[in-house]
């Protein structure tokens, strides 16, 4: 990251960021497969295909709550597949997203970055009611939580930060934002300018052809001796933080 002016706020993605989604969904989608009596699947090739459909559902008029979107992805891809559908299918995945496990560095390293005087905001393709299950076991230490429910859009449309830039009443010069998504987040980076920290946790995600992150970082728990580096961090703070 070139040298920069501290931000006011750091904004992170949530899932796949603070939260496993990767792995909370396998395990969803492994039981599902199951529960059909069809667990020679794959099932990275199943949420591959789910995936298709509810990014392009996302961006389709009109606007729909994450969860009818989740539905409908359910639905189209059991029945692409030749598999029954029922909304229990749906239901059981949206009930279990609230229920993913923070990574294990997450907690702390939000604690460090608290005490160090950030604020921090989520910016979450969800919906209120399913991303605050998940926000419940961050220790506290979020400060605001912006949806796509709450601005009308979903990532990469630009409206999502501009919202949360509203909200939190910052110009988005005066943010951070750390995210594990390429496709969603760097993308909305890249078109608006924004100061963006890249988690790539090693996954089958892929960065973008066209654009460089300010920093790319394994895990969360390399943000601090970035902000170090960037000579946002009091040293007496550190000492406390610790």
């Amino acid at each position: 990251m070139t040298p920069s002016t501290r931000p006011l706020w750091l904004t992170f993605d949530c899932y796949g960021t603070l939260i496993q989604w990767d792995e909370g969904l396998l395990a969803q989608v492994r039981a599902l497969l199951a529960r059909k009596q069809r667990s020679e699947l794959d099932p990275d090739a199943f949420i591959q295909v789910y995936d298709e459909h509810e990014h392009r559902l996302e961006q389709t008029p009109p606007h729909r709550s994450f969860a009818e979107i989740s539905r409908l992805s359910m639905q189209l891809t059991l029945e692409g597949l030749e598999l029954p559908y029922e909304p229990r299918d749906a239901d059981e995945l949206t009930g279990y997203i609230s229920q993913m496990q923070p990574f294990p560095e997450v907690l702390a390293t939000l604690a460090w970055l608290k005490a160090q005087g950030f604020m921090l905001c989520i910016v979450s393709n969800t919906d209120d009611d399913i991303i605050a299950g998940n926000v419940a076991q961050l220790g506290g230490y979020v400060d605001r939580v912006i949806t796509a429910q709450q601005a009308g859009a979903y990532k990469p449309d630009h409206r999502l930060f501009e919202h949360a830039h509203r909200e939190l009443g910052i110009s988005q010069d005066q943010a951070v934002h750390i995210c594990a998504s390429p496709h969603l987040d760097l993308t909305v980076a890249r078109d608006m300018g924004f100061r963006c920290v890249w988690i790539d946790r090693g996954t089958r995600r892929q960065p973008l052809l066209d654009y460089t992150p300010d920093a790319v970082l394994s895990d969360l728990g390399k943000v601090p001796d970035l902000l170090r580096a960037q000579g946002w961090i009091d040293e007496e703070h550190d000492r406390h933080g610790a």
